[in-house]
C-alpha cells in the first residue's frame, strides 16, 4: 500500500525498493504527485511547505509533529485509524509500551549524567522523545529541560554549559551526517569533561533514534546497552574503557 517514501526512509527492508520522492527537506511535490497517492504522510515543520503545495494541488495529507514519546505512541494510532488498520496499531503500541516498560523497570543504582548531541555547529541537544529514551533506558538528560522546545532554536546549547554539566556519557547522532569525535574532543575545554577523558562517547545512527516511530526502540536499546555497561563499571571500581563507534 506504500508508493513512495522520502530518501531517509530505511526500515523496514522494504522501503529501500519504493520509489523516492527526496530528500527529508527536499520533497519534491511533483514526484508524490505522480504517485497518485490517496494519502500522504508528512512530519514536523520542515515539511509544511511542501504539504501545503500537495494540498493546493488537491492531496490528501496528515501532517503529524510528535515530538514527544507519548507523541510517538499516539501517532501511532492516528496513522492506523486513518488507513483502516486499528487494531495492528494498537499491538504495534503495546509491544512498544511494554518493552519501554521493561527498560524504566530496571533502572541502574545511580543515574548516569547524559548529553546527547543532535547536531554540532550550533549545539543542538537532544529532542523530547529522545530525551524521554534517555530517561528510560536509566539515564539522567542534562538538557531535558530544553528538549520539550519544538523549535531546534530552543534546543541550542552552549558549549561551556555543556563542559560545566560535565556529562558521563556523551551520545551524539547528527542528522545524517557521521559524527566526528575529533572535533567534538577538540572544543575548548572539553578534554576536561569525564565523557570525553574517559572515553565514554558513542554515536546513534539517526534512522535508530531521530526518526519518530517504532525504529527508536534501536536507539534506546543502545542507550540502556551502553549506559548498563557504564553503570556496571561505576559499581566494581572500574574506569571506563571507551566506546567510540
Amino acid at each position: 500500500r506504500v508508493v513512495g517514501v522520502s530518501g531517509f526512509s530505511v526500515f523496514p527492508e522494504e522501503a529501500r525498493a519504493k520509489p523516492r520522492v527526496g530528500g527529508y527537506t527536499g520533497i519534491r511535490a511533483e514526484r508524490v504527485l505522480s504517485l497518485s497517492p490517496d494519502l500522504v504522510l508528512a512530519y514536523s515543520d520542515l515539511q509544511a511547505e511542501v504539504t501545503a503545495e500537495l494540498v493546493k494541488e488537491g492531496a490528501t495529507v496528515l501532517h503529524l509533529n510528535q515530538r514527544s514519546l507519548s507523541g510517538i505512541l499516539d501517532a501511532i494510532l492516528l496513522i492506523g485509524r486513518v488507513i483502516g488498520e486499528a487494531d495492528a496499531a494498537e499491538r504495534l503500541r503495546g509491544e512498544m509500551e511494554r518493552e519501554i516498560l521493561q527498560y524504566r523497570q530496571s533502572p541502574p543504582v545511580r543515574r548516569p549524567r547524559v548529553y546527547f548531541e543532535e547536531w554540532g555547529d550550533p549545539l543542538i541537544c537532544g529532542i523530547g522523545w529522545v530525551s524521554d529514551l534517555i530517561e528510560a533506558a536509566g539515564g539522567e538528560d542534562l538538557f531535558r529541560e530544553r528538549a520539550a522546545s519544538p523549535a531546534a532554536s530552543g534546543r541550542v546549547v552552549d558549549p561551556e554549559e555543556v563542559v560545566e554539566k560535565d556529562p558521563e556519557i556523551i551520545f551524539a547522532s547528527w542528522c545524517g551526517k557521521r559524527v566526528s569525535f575529533d572535533r567534538l574532543r577538540a572544543r575548548p575545554g572539553w578534554e576536561g569533561i569525564g565523557a570525553v577523558r574517559e572515553g565514554n562517547l558513542v554515536e546513534i545512527k539517526a534512522p535508530y533514534i531521530l526518526q519518530p516511530g517504532p525504529s527508536i526502540l534501536r536507539g534506546l536499546r543502545r542507550m540502556h546497552e551502553v549506559i548498563g555497561e557504564y553503570a556496571k563499571e561505576q559499581c566494581s571500581g572500574i574506569e571506563g574503557r571507551g566506546r567510540i563507534n
